[in-house]
């Protein structure tokens, strides 16, 4: 066993290839045999998956035959007798679909978060920086004594080996909660100024945000209040609810942040489950039509988590390539990675990566920021 020079990270034996490399004991395969040899090691890929997947009662799959079709998602599952959606919140119990989510019910949890708050779009939002006042933030400055109402929704259409929210896979923990009872929440606390949905994703419960988001700000323009939609999302969504979300965050202040897993398709598929190409799609979709018409205060950014032995600078370098041909003043954030869910054994994001992801990606993009510098070692 040796270690590489990223601050004693450890090196085990991948299964396909025997070399030693920064490995994952989940996924027990390296980068390079995913990218060069998908063929032969997605047997590897596909069995940790399925582990995951099932010691949390989740299908492996999407279902693909029945009478139900969810269309939030590009995972477009048709829900047959005794199936369950990929997300887990919509199943067919003998014959009766049942959704545990609906336009005016969600299953989350939800909270006050001080304002700046550890959010990925703090370096340059108006709760972090003041950008937009007066019509977008309630001082020139950091928003220092008030709040975001944050959202964090059960349920996900990707499922991360890495996962730094696993809570979100065990929806019948959460809590049903009302988009009156939330409404009501903003009504009655005049300092929340942003409204962030996360998880988990906010995907597979669209219907509920959107209506949600949709009457928050109705009252935010009777109050003449603040009221910032942001999104933290895989970016796996419906085209159309997309938009929507994004005419949301554009019009109200807010923005929108895809976590860009990794650019190469078999290395996505190997960390997420899911293919990265509608994504992709999705991102340039929202980059296109909506970067520009509020380009001083942006509505999209994007962030990639650095997963010691699976995103590096290649990883990085492609999606910050990809990122500056649709707009080169996109944010760019690249966070540290914590040891967790099946990926615990590996080690935090080491300084040196960051740094060396830094400094690929600011060679493509105007604006690109370090995040959870704490957890670098």
């Amino acid at each position: 066993m040796i270690f590489s020079e990223d601050k004693k990270e450890e090196q085990k034996n991948c299964s396909f290839c025997k070399a030693e490399k920064i490995v994952a004991s989940a996924l027990s395969v390296c980068k390079e045999c995913l990218v060069n040899n998908f063929e032969e090691t997605k047997s590897y890929v596909k069995e940790a998956h399925k582990i995951a997947r099932t010691r949390l009662n989740l299908p492996i799959s999407a279902p693909s035959d029945g009478q139900n079709k969810c269309t939030l998602c590009h995972h477009n599952c048709i829900i047959g007798k005794n199936d369950v959606s990929f997300c887990g919140l919509r199943y067919n119990k003998d014959g009766k679909f049942i959704s545990m989510v609906s336009k005016e019910i969600g299953v989350l949890d939800y909270y006050l978060d001080p304002l700046p708050c550890n959010c990925c779009a703090a370096w340059f939002c108006p709760a972090g920086t003041g950008a937009g006042y007066p019509e977008f933030a309630a001082k020139k400055g950091k928003e220092i004594s008030h709040h975001n109402l944050s959202i964090f929704f059960y349920g996900c259409s990707f499922n991360c080996l890495f996962c730094q929210n696993q809570s979100h896979k065990s929806v019948k923990v959460g809590s049903k909660i009302s988009a009156e009872r939330l409404i009501e929440v903003y009504k009655q606390n005049k300092s929340i100024t942003c409204v962030c949905f996360f998880g988990g994703s906010p995907e597979p419960q669209f219907n509920f945000a959107l209506h949600l988001s949709e009457k928050i700000l109705e009252v935010a323009k009777k109050e003449k209040r603040i009221a910032r939609i942001c999104w933290e999302w895989n970016g796996f969504g419906n085209r159309n609810l997309v938009k929507k979300a994004a005419e949301l965050s554009l019009k109200s202040g807010g923005n929108i942040k895809f976590d860009l897993k990794a650019w190469n398709p078999y290395v996505h598929e190997a960390l997420t489950g899911v293919k990265n190409e509608e994504v992709l799609k999705n991102f340039e979709f929202v980059g296109k039509e909506f970067f520009t018409q509020r380009q001083d205060l942006p509505v999209l950014n994007a962030a990639t988590l650095l997963v010691p032995g699976y995103v590096n600078e290649d990883e990085v370098e492609n999606i910050a390539a990809f990122i500056a041909s649709i707009n080169e003043d996109i944010p760019y954030s690249l966070l540290g990675f914590y040891p967790h869910f099946w990926f615990n054994d590996m080690s935090l994001t080491s300084r040196k990566q960051a740094e060396r992801c830094f400094n690929v990606a600011k060679k493509y993009l105007n604006h690109v920021n370090i995040g959870n510098k704490h957890l670098l070692v």
